[in-house]
């Protein structure tokens, strides 16, 4: 796959004959366009990312399917069959480029992509799946004739207590190692006999599934030598940035101007505060009333936060003064803290006009002693978390159900999950940056408010 600067590229007509769900096995010989490098990977990682928060809302195999599908439709798809193909294909080798880097940069992309490519499969016809299985080349050959009639009445047996309505017996059955389809042995969904399982013509996502997965594995760590011994240097002018940019990359809006649901005052920013903030702004917010200082980290996580909410400049001056002064004097202030407040407002330096920090770029941010920025959810001990949840009024019921997020590394549906509870409403979209979580609790706030008379 050979990156090239913006030009009209004319699509390969090979691509049509090739089965609707690419295997993946080796890089595309094909010309790239510099910027659909970036942006098929970020359609791809908004798939990936709804494929994740869908398995961590615990939804069932069908919603799942039906996710996926929506999801490719939304953010995949192409009238043009042939360019869509090139889409899926480009779009994960880019990403496979982007997620190698680490082990638990890898460890997220081989599970979305194995989730993804598992329910992709299952909304495939029999006969595609057949095909795919035909891709991988792998050496398994249906059971027939006089061993599948021996077989039947165990067959049968498992079938019957799997309690499916109308228990038969499947045409095609395939004798598989069983160590090759865990899942259905866990699940005693399959008959095992001398060291083979034997796996229904319908269980065939299972046994193609743990060949994707090893096959992505693998990849993975060669695409890993490639990146270090020689991608990261040839490229670091031109792909480099992109690569480590994408994995944290923040997928909605950047929150720099503020809407009719963000326009805070002074005067109410207290009140505003308790009701609204999300846990790591309203934690931050405490801390510099209580302690009147923060730390560099903690001024930023804020201060852009603030700004994203419809503070003014004028009063963002007047309310960090307030603060600081009581422990710096206002000499030192306008010294060493009022210059990088007007910065963040694009009003000294470069001018550039910031924006509000995105979960992401808060849960990978590495406090330190002193520090208060960061994510509550990752970087608080488990007892300051649930007396901080228990301040925002949560049960025992819900503050379990985000631990339980919290445990298994689940931060923004942990922050979601606050959110549903605080609120008493769902939060199907998830929240996915803290001034989508400010808004989205005014909204419901100020639809609960009567009009003001006339």
């Amino acid at each position: 796959m050979e990156v090239i600067r913006s030009q009209k590229r004319t699509p390969s007509n090979d691509t049509v004959s090739n089965p609707k769900i690419p295997l993946y096995l080796t890089a595309p010989q094909m010309e790239v366009r510099l910027e659909e490098f970036e942006l098929f990977a970020i359609d791809r990682l908004r798939v990936l990312k709804g494929v994740s928060d869908g398995l961590a809302r615990g939804r069932n195999p069908k919603e799942m399917d039906d996710l996926v599908d929506t999801l490719w439709k939304e953010h995949m798809r192409d009238p043009d069959a042939s360019l869509m193909f090139n889409k899926d294909i480009i779009s994960h080798f880019v990403l496979r480029l982007v997620y190698c880097r680490s082990d638990e940069l890898k460890k997220w992309f081989l599970s979305m992509e194995t989730a993804l490519f598992r329910h992709r499969f299952r909304l495939q016809n029999f006969e595609a799946q057949r095909a795919i299985v035909g891709e991988f080349g792998l050496p398994y050959k249906a059971v027939t004739g006089a061993e599948l009639e021996g077989l039947k009445e165990r067959l049968g047996q498992v079938v019957r207590s799997l309690g499916q309505i109308s228990p038969t017996v499947e045409a095609i059955y395939y004798k598989v190692p069983f160590e090759e389809v865990p899942d259905l042995v866990a699940s005693r969904r399959v008959l095992i006999q001398k060291g083979y399982a034997f796996v229904a013509g319908s269980q065939l996502v299972s046994l193609v599934v743990t060949q994707f997965r090893s096959h992505i594995s693998k990849a993975l760590i060669l695409t890993n030598r490639k990146w270090t011994t020689t991608i990261r240097e040839r490229e670091k002018d031109r792909l480099t940035p992109i690569v480590e940019a994408l994995s944290t990359s923040y997928l909605g809006p950047d929150y720099s101007q503020s809407t009719e649901y963000a326009e805070i005052s002074l005067k109410d920013i207290d009140q505003v505060a308790k009701s609204s903030f999300p846990l790591c702004m309203r934690h931050l917010f405490e801390k510099v009333r209580e302690d009147h200082h923060l730390k560099h980290g903690g001024r930023m996580q804020l201060g852009l936060f603030l700004k994203g909410v419809g503070l003014k400049l004028d009063d963002a001056l007047a309310f960090w003064r307030a603060e600081f002064t009581k422990k710096v004097g206002s000499e030192r202030f306008d010294k060493e803290y009022a210059y990088s407040i007007r910065h963040n407002y694009g009003k000294e330096g470069k001018r550039t006009d910031y924006t509000p920090y995105a979960c992401q770029k808060i849960i990978l941010s590495a406090p330190g002693a002193g520090d208060h920025h960061g994510c509550p959810y990752r970087h608080f001990s488990e007892d300051n978390l649930r007396a901080a949840l228990g301040r925002m009024g949560l049960s025992s019921r819900g503050m379990e159900g985000v631990m339980d997020q919290v445990r298994n590394k689940h931060y923004q549906l942990a922050c979601t999950m606050t959110f549903e509870a605080v609120y008493g409403t769902s939060c199907d979209a998830g929240i996915n940056h803290p001034n989508q979580y400010f808004e989205e609790s005014q909204k419901i706030l100020k639809s609960k408010t009567p009009p003001a008379p006339v």
